[in-house]
């Protein structure tokens, strides 16, 4: 495939500034999107926007990522590498999806979704490395908004809960991902609640669980602490996600 004349091809589309061998184009005022060559020139690194157009974050993170050939390689579906930065932003990764989780160009030219690797900017908790192809599409198309330029962080979390006085529980056999809001608010919901229980994994593969028996029981699989507050709950909980 012939990548710069198929990228110049674009609607609407114009070198990009700044970086060589990389193209802007919008097919409508609300997305904005920007491609650059891998460091080869067989691949296309590319970052999308909604919304609005800030190339000069498009072209950080692009130039981030033909530096870091590690987000495009590895056999993994999602990737982030950390220490990247842009002025006025708080991202402090990039990340990669690949031809499988994000379908871009599938609908009119397969070739070119075969060779593209959507990158964005993104924060180091947000990606373990270890999701699957459903987990992997699950973070990219529905929770971490990546087209987003103003988000802030979704920390990677896969959980599972049982409550017996409200009847709210996980329908799947094990952790699933799921947004921090739901298991802060689901500790808070066991109190006065024995047999219930929160159990769940950080991006690092960290297990906490925690429970009800006249008090509050935190265990990692190896010690069990009894007496924890609330508050040290949600504490481990915030600390946990940051790791």
């Amino acid at each position: 495939m012939d990548l710069p004349t198929t990228l110049a091809g674009f609607p609407n589309a114009a070198p990009l500034d700044g970086l060589d061998r990389a193209w802007k184009w919008s097919p409508i005022p609300v997305l904005y999107f920007a491609g650059a060559l891998t460091a080869d020139g067989t691949r296309l690194l590319q970052t999308n926007q909604r919304g609005g157009h800030d190339e000069e974050l498009a072209r950080a993170v692009l130039a981030f990522a033909r530096q870091h050939e590690e987000l495009t390689g590895g056999g993994r579906h999602i990737t982030a590498v950390p220490g990247f930065s842009a002025a006025g932003h708080a991202f402090d990764a990039v990340a990669a999806a690949t031809p499988g989780v994000h379908g871009h160009h599938k609908a009119h030219d397969p070739a070119l979704t075969a060779v593209t690797h959507v990158v964005f900017p993104a924060y180091a908790t947000e990606v373990s490395g270890r999701e699957s192809l459903a987990e992997a599409e699950a973070r990219y198309q529905r929770m971490l908004r990546p087209a987003e330029t103003g988000r802030g962080p979704v920390p990677f979390l896969k959980m599972s809960f049982d409550n017996p006085r409200t009847g709210v529980g996980s329908t799947n056999p094990g952790r699933a991902l799921a947004h921090p809001r739901v298991l802060r608010r689901e500790i808070p919901q066991l109190v006065g609640v024995p047999g219930g229980f929160v159990e769940f994994e950080n991006r690092v593969g960290e297990v906490r669980r925690m429970e009800w028996d006249d008090g509050w029981v935190l265990s990692d699989g190896t010690e069990e602490r009894r007496g924890v507050s609330l508050d040290e709950l949600l504490d481990l909980v915030d600390e946990s996600l940051r790791a």
